[in-house]
């Protein structure tokens, strides 16, 4: 590539064709980013300046980045970043990429604790991972706070993978949010704590079925954070179980599954653990369903 002119249109065609033959089902959108990185431009500025060359220096970089997407690294950590509900965070191989359905779980969990019918209490965000639905909460709620549609409350966080939690923290810092974060096992990290609300986005995927997911999923992304057990709902099952004991009346509890089968097993667990009315939500644009619950008054 470096012994011919290469301006921005052109590299960027190359680089999506190859990345599609590589596998990437998003070839041009990776392109676009990882240029974007050499280049600290943003996508559209990309565009503004189809015709602008690159520098040997700029394509032996973007070369190297090129390479290490073809083999399935996802962009995410190419990058060393994500955005999620606008915040941008920190990402790396120990936590999950936070995905885009994951927003409208957050919308769920922000929408209850800004209505009348929210109880008094803090949040709590199990299985946190890069610390993305606890920020984005707190981060949404400071912000309505401050504009009178609501009032703050404290967020804590947790998590069982060490790693996972140096990164929440760095992004806690970085966005300087007032987030506890703890390590344990779901609960085991707040005893004797009820919460207005527990939201969390668990392992779920069967572990027949890891072997399955895309190559960016199965080959990168930590196993902790995917494999729910046989049928997926291991976790889910524990959440369902106990949730009630560690919401305050009127609480609720959000989940995020993998699909409507396990939202209908998780709703009768929900019931079975003595939560009320659950609901199943699905989510727009992508292959999960949400799950709502309440513990009775």
């Amino acid at each position: 590539m470096s012994t011919e002119v290469w301006t921005i249109q052109k590299i960027l065609n190359w680089t999506r064709d190859y990345l599609t033959k590589s596998g990437s089902p998003s070839g041009r959108l990776d392109a676009e980013l990882l240029l974007g990185e050499v280049l600290k431009l943003r996508r559209l500025d990309l565009i503004l300046r189809f015709d602008q060359p690159l520098q040997a220096e700029e394509l032996a970089t973007y070369k190297a980045l090129i390479k290490r997407r073809s083999k399935g690294e996802p962009v995410a950590y190419i990058l060393g970043r994500r955005e999620f509900y606008g915040l941008d965070l920190a990402v790396r191989p120990g936590v999950l990429v936070p995905r885009p359905e994951t927003e409208s779980l957050v919308d769920e969990v922000v929408k209850f604790l800004t209505s009348d019918a929210a109880p008094q209490g803090a949040v709590l965000d199990l299985c946190t991972g890069s610390g993305c639905i606890a920020l984005a909460v707190a981060h949404t709620l400071k912000d309505k706070a401050l504009k009178g549609k609501g009032t703050e409350r404290d967020v804590i966080a947790t998590d069982l993978s060490p790693e996972a939690l140096a990164i929440a923290i760095e992004n806690r810092d970085a966005l300087d949010l007032a987030v506890d974060l703890r390590h344990g096992d779901l609960f085991a990290a707040v005893p004797g704590l009820q919460f207005a609300a527990i939201a969390s986005n668990p392992p779920y995927v069967r572990t027949e079925t890891v072997a399955w997911l895309e190559p960016d999923v199965r080959d990168f992304e930590p196993r902790l954070a995917l494999d729910g057990g046989v049928d997926g709902l291991d976790l889910l099952r524990r959440i369902a179980r106990q949730s009630k004991d560690f919401l305050v009346p009127g609480g609720l509890v959000a989940v995020e599954l993998g699909s409507r089968e396990q939202a209908q097993a998780m709703s009768e667990a929900c019931l079975q653990g003595g939560l009320s009315d659950p609901k199943i939500l699905p989510v727009m644009g992508g292959p999960t369903s949400l799950v709502l619950a309440r513990r009775p008054h």
